[in-house]
């Protein structure tokens, strides 16, 4: 049987990850890269990859990775859908994700193809967890603790700010799910800081937060990808309570949300069209190899 081909559209924080996912995976098969004809031929972390501005200068292309930020999602998840692709994409703006389920099925629908919406790590991995950890026990609180680390999505959100060179936005937990943002701005030439400040606290990815920024000489020199993520549920199973549940990662950020996409985009050939969020995937469609040898290893 011939490999499912997978795209990776975008060549950002999670794009060069993605393309090592896939190329180390046996049973997908890398497409190609599709990148904005202004950043054709520019350099890449790795090697032999067909890079176009087309999606349909490669072929056969079964599914797209689609490696942009999460506010050019809607527009690009349309396109490809509308070409008859699958695709999976890692928005991570939560209060927005059930809206764009909405948007993106009746395309997905009309065209046959499936999306895999917020499908990283959270939203995505941790979601998966969060909701089997509520079956476990359903009545509780859950609290999802993020960092100390770089957040891709507030990091993006803040480098599209006037005034701001290049950014830098780090998670700092501060206890049952509430977080402080740290932002390192290079300010552009003339830029005020106070106003930056002002914008950059302004918006959504920061504006439920508490939010300080800072500006440095260099973004780079202080950079990191490294994450971590810490959730804790406390409950009752049937009428018992004081259970307590734990689950803790430290991990490179892009790496872990390129590797969830690939899984998601292996599930998403075993649904009928339509959008889906990762709770609603089984498990052991994220997984290559047949049932039977899955069940003998992991059940």
């Amino acid at each position: 049987m011939s490999l499912k081909r997978i795209a990776v559209v975008g060549y950002g924080n999670i794009g060069h990850f993605a393309l090592e996912a896939i190329q180390a995976s046996p049973d997908l098969e890398l497409a190609g890269l599709v990148r904005r004809r202004a950043s054709l031929g520019g350099p890449l972390k790795v090697a032999s990859v067909t890079q176009t501005d087309d999606v349909t200068a490669l072929g056969q292309v079964d599914a797209a990775l689609l490696c942009t930020p999460t506010r050019n999602v809607q527009e690009q998840a349309k396109r490809y859908l509308e070409l008859g692709i699958n695709t999976v994409d890692s928005f991570d703006i939560h209060g927005s994700i059930l809206d764009l389920r909405r948007e993106l099925m009746p395309v997905a629908q009309q065209f046959g193809a499936v999306s895999v919406i917020a499908a990283g790590w959270d939203p995505g991995s941790d979601s998966v967890v969060r909701a089997l950890l509520e079956a476990c026990a359903p009545k509780g609180m859950t609290y999802t603790d993020f960092g100390p680390g770089l957040s891709m999505g507030h990091t993006v959100a803040a480098n599209q700010i006037d005034g701001v060179a290049k950014a830098l936005s780090v998670t700092i937990p501060l206890g049952t799910g509430l977080h402080r943002r740290m932002v390192y701005v290079e300010l552009a030439a003339g830029a005020d800081l106070e106003l930056v400040s002002a914008n950059l606290k302004a918006d959504p990815y920061f504006s439920n937060d508490q939010t300080e920024v800072v500006a440095v000489d260099s973004v780079d020199q202080i950079a990191d990808q490294g994450h971590s993520a810490h959730l804790v549920r406390r409950g009752v199973s049937g009428k018992t309570d004081n259970q307590v549940f734990e689950f803790s990662m430290r991990i490179n950020n892009p790496a872990l949300t390129a590797q969830v996409m690939l899984a998601c985009a292996r599930a998403s050939f075993k649904r009928p069209p339509g959008v889906y969020t990762m709770p609603e995937l089984p498990m052991f469609d994220l997984l290559p190899g047949d049932t039977e040898s899955l069940i003998a290893r992991l059940v």
